[in-house]
């Protein structure tokens, strides 16, 4: 259960870091999962973020209509639809690294724990090399290349 827990809470902080506005956080985690995984179908986009498949057809939808995300049918089965960014991603990238994690982190900590925050972020990018080393290379590359590959 304490996993549990230290996985929700990590989400809210990650959520933290989004850009806040009128969409639901579940809105904004799809795009996010887009954003990483470009030309995506609905139904990756549901088994990485285990939401159901309503909801993330949902937040599609809601993203199409602000024109954040284009969908277009998969060429090699039409029954599939294949979700990316539109070029509005870069001013929402750009939104996205003006945020600090350490702000965001020490916010989260009680007054007697902010003195841990260097120990703490230490560990988040320890955890983060060895269970997410995926995501670390597609943010080198972006970082090399300028822009995220499609």
């Amino acid at each position: 259960m304490s996993l549990y827990l230290l996985g929700r809470k990590l989400m809210q902080i990650a959520e933290g870091m989004l850009p806040t506005g009128r969409r639901v956080t579940s809105t904004r985690l799809v795009f996010v999962d887009v954003a990483y995984h470009p030309n995506s179908s609905i139904t990756e986009i549901t088994q990485r973020t285990g939401f159901p498949q309503s909801l993330v057809s949902a937040a599609v939808a809601r993203l199409r209509e602000v024109g954040l995300l284009e969908t277009e049918p998969d060429p090699l089965d039409r029954r599939r639809t294949l979700v990316r960014t539109t070029p509005v991603i870069n001013d929402v990238e750009g939104r996205l690294s003006q945020v600090s994690i350490d702000d965001v982190l020490a916010n989260e900590l009680t007054p007697e724990h902010e003195k841990e925050l260097a120990k703490v972020i230490t560990a988040l990018d320890l955890l983060s090399r060895l269970l997410t080393p995926e995501v670390l290379a597609d943010d080198a590359e972006t970082r090399t290349s300028g822009r995220r590959t499609q």
